[in-house]
């Protein structure tokens, strides 16, 4: 079992910055790749960026340039940064991983821009 606990959200003005953070527990060593991902209300949910253990990354399209993953393996957390924040990146970010067997999420952070 893994078990994966978000921080960092809030409220910010248009263009402004958040670091999300997204905290591992349990089974790391079962953990091959680890991500972000957010939902908007009325959305489904979509992915945001990719980072692997070896520490590849990959993002959305929407992201690309405004957002950076990142990983701490000493501290078994990833983080999302996220820059020049628009209305549009209004949503519950969701940090996920995936196992060979299984996919966990955690229990998401608001993000809100709004001025």
């Amino acid at each position: 079992q893994v078990q994966l606990v978000e921080s960092g959200g809030g409220l910010v003005q248009p263009g402004g910055s958040l670091r999300l953070a997204c905290a591992a527990s349990g089974s790391i060593s079962s953990i091959n790749v680890m991500g972000w991902y957010r939902q908007a209300p009325g959305n489904q949910r979509e992915w945001v960026a990719t980072i692997t253990t070896g520490g590849s990354t990959t993002y959305a399209d929407s992201g690309k340039g405004r957002f950076s993953i990142s990983r701490d393996n000493a501290e078994n957390t990833i983080f999302l940064q996220v820059n020049s924040l628009k209305p549009e990146d209004t949503a519950v970010y969701y940090c996920a991983a995936r196992t060979i067997n299984n996919a966990y999420w955690g229990q998401g952070t608001q993000v809100t821009v709004s001025s």
